[in-house]
């Protein structure tokens, strides 16, 4: 096997024990850095309308420098333009931030669901029958009255 030896391995085992150990003793400030992520993209979405908004995450903070990131080139050119109205929602929050840079995650899309066409049962014969017969029950302006009646038409076996 092309790659694979027991030095590799090791190197592997050894960066997978480093980073258990430092999950165990350093999780309260990966926590505390991702509510705060997650905060300042609360801010964003209240700021950019529609999906742009939700799609909009922070991909890192460094210094006064936020890093947002974006599904495709489109919501980019967007964000870089509402880039300093969304600079200056984060100042007002409190965030100390004087620059808001955008990158491309083609990895962040997500395509449109498709729902499944529902499949429709027809009402049989006694059914169409008994809401004829509260169509007839019912006062005859009434919107109720109106809509079983259309149901009824619909559903009644063509002769």
């Amino acid at each position: 096997m092309a790659g694979y030896s027991k030095k590799n391995t090791l190197q592997r085992e050894q960066g997978s024990h480093a980073l258990q150990r430092w999950l165990q003793t350093d999780t309260t400030r990966v926590f505390d850095t991702a509510r705060a992520f997650l905060q300042a993209e609360r801010i964003i979405a209240q700021e950019i309308p529609g999906a742009l908004g939700q799609q909009c995450k922070v991909a890192s903070l460094e210094g006064q420098q936020m890093r947002l990131a974006v599904p495709s080139p489109a919501h980019a050119a967007k964000a870089r333009q509402l880039a300093p109205t969304l600079t200056r929602a984060l100042q007002a929050a409190g965030w100390d931030v004087h620059s808001i840079s955008v990158q491309v995650q083609a990895a962040l899309y997500r395509p449109p669901v498709r729902k499944q066409p529902r499949a429709v049962v027809p009402i049989d014969t006694t059914g169409v029958e008994a809401f004829a017969t509260l169509a007839q029950q019912l006062p005859k302006d009434d919107a109720l009255t109106k809509a079983i009646n259309k149901l009824v038409q619909r559903h009644r076996p063509k002769q």
